[in-house]
């Protein structure tokens, strides 16, 4: 089996290095040739992809590949990989699977109320709003005989060099509060796990949620990764009064608790970390935010 990632980052970039051995030629693509560089080997080709500059063998990996990851986010305007090689890949007659990473970001703000993807997603934000017109854009692919699409709605990701352990080391970290405000969260170790189990899945056309088991307030998080550390947690900020960028203010306007019975009953998949206090502990023994 053949894999093309389109956007070789945190999450593809885990994937590969988990399962990439059940692959017998894996390609993706990148912004710039210095990180083609950086990342190419023996089992991995790296090709530009950007705004200013492509590398026509792309066309070649579309027409071979057996599966797709798609990871580049879209613009609030257009999907830069369906703008570009929508109709190529969906005009390639080959038996093909595509996994879209989407977000939970679709549901829009739920009041803290369970969804699960029965759920009609409702964005409030332009950026939420641009992923479902995505999601859309490639489920209509999926409705070729010979491609089958299935969407990974992720929840917040935290891992290895991503983590409130590296925050609270580099002095970033807050505990921002806002009454009964809760975000769901997922380890990038079972992000991989979720997409090796949609690839192998033998229905078509699926949407999944990708979260954990325990939706928790923010700073409960920092407070349990303090606790790790033995060091006192930062003080609790009242998110009125905090100094908010735009894109995390969206964040807190927004409250849900997302469902992760589909992926655990239908895709079987057990978590490796079923909440953040196993995810950080984990990091932590790793060697994760010790100086």
């Amino acid at each position: 089996m053949k894999l093309f990632a389109f956007g070789l980052g945190y999450s593809a970039l885990h994937f590969i290095e988990r399962f990439g051995v059940s692959f017998e030629a894996i390609g993706g693509t990148v912004r710039t040739a210095a990180k083609a560089s950086d990342l190419a080997s023996e089992r991995l080709t790296p090709l530009v992809f950007s705004p200013e500059a492509e590398d026509p063998a792309i066309e070649e990996w579309i027409a071979k590949a057996d599966a797709f990851l798609i990871s580049i986010p879209p613009g609030i305007s257009v999907d830069p990989v369906l703008h570009r090689y929508g109709r190529r890949i969906a005009g390639t007659r080959r038996q093909q699977t595509i996994i879209y990473l989407s977000t939970v970001g679709v549901y829009g703000d739920q009041q803290g109320k369970w969804v699960d993807e029965k759920q009609l997603a409702t964005p409030s934000s332009d950026r939420s709003r641009a992923r479902v017109q995505a999601e859309k854009s490639w489920a209509a692919i999926g409705k070729e005989k010979d491609k089958n699409v299935h969407v990974l709605r992720l929840a917040g990701l935290y891992g290895p060099g991503r983590n409130a352990l590296l925050n609270l080391r580099a002095g970033t970290a807050r505990r921002i509060v806002k009454p009964d405000q809760v975000f769901n969260r997922i380890h990038i170790e079972d992000v991989a796990s979720a997409i090796a189990g949609a690839l192998a899945y033998d229905g078509r056309n699926e949407v999944w949620n990708v979260s954990d088991d325990e939706p928790a307030p923010p700073q409960d998080v920092v407070t349990f990764a303090a606790g790790l550390m033995g060091i006192e947690p930062p003080p609790e900020t009242g998110v009125d009064s905090a100094d908010l960028s735009p894109l995390v203010k969206s964040f807190y306007a927004e409250n849900k608790r997302a469902s992760n019975w589909k992926l655990k009953h239908e895709l079987r998949m057990e978590l490796a970390y079923p909440t953040y206090r196993e995810g950080l502990t984990a990091l932590w023994e790793a060697g994760e935010g010790r100086e």
